[in-house]
This record gives C-alpha cells, structure tokens and sequence, in this order.
C-alpha cells in the first residue's frame, strides 16, 4: 500500500515539522490493510512510511467501523503452517507406499515371466 495521493501536501506545524495530511478513505484502507497483514505495526511504519503512533490511532479509529474478520492472523498462520506439515509427512508415506507397492509389482511380474517359462 502507497501514499495516497489525494492527500493535501504537508503543512508546516508549530514546532518546524512537515505534517501530511492523509484522506478519511486512505486511513481507512491503511486500517484494514494493517488488521489483515501478519507483519506488525512498526514493519508497516517503515513500510508506508508513517509513525507507528498514527498507524495504531487509525486502526483503533477505524476497527469497529471495518468489522473486518482478518484472513491472516498470527494464530491463523501458524494453524495453516502445521496443517501443511501434517499433509507433507502424509504425501511422504503414501509416496513410500507407492514406492512399496511399485516394487512389489516389478518382483511379480518378474516372478510370473519366470514361472511362465518353465511350464513351456
């Protein structure tokens, strides 16, 4: 997510610092952007280039208002992550099976051309 640029070009504030104005629209997507992410506050700071201060102020101002069920949460992640390594270490026994059976398959056919010439 980038700058907005429909905000106003900063102003000057009382103590010399160049103050950005930011749309309501363009809070509001930073707030959800911020609720839907798994990377924490200070990273999306550096990121948009915005205090962490105004990024925390924007997503509790617009939390309720976006009532949004986050698609990635820590706790998501780590639930999908584990889940992923159940169905690898399934696909790895079920590829020895195959492997088993495949080998199996190799010694009866081998064993039936073998069988199979002697009684000719």
């Amino acid at each position: 997510m980038k700058k907005d640029n429909s905000f106003n070009e900063g102003e000057v504030s009382g103590m010399g610092k160049e103050r950005n104005h930011y749309s309501e629209e363009f809070k509001r997507r930073t707030a959800k952007y911020i609720l839907e992410q798994v990377k924490t506050i200070p990273e999306i700071a550096e990121e948009l280039g915005i205090s962490a201060g105004v990024l925390h102020k924007w997503k509790a101002t617009y939390r309720d208002e976006l009532q949004v069920e986050t698609l990635a949460t820590p706790d998501k992640v780590r639930e999908l992550e584990r889940l992923l390594r159940e169905k690898e270490l399934e696909n790895q026994e079920k590829e020895r099976q195959n492997k088993d059976l495949q080998e199996e398959l190799e010694i009866l056919k081998k064993a039936l051309h073998i069988f199979g010439k002697e009684r000719n």
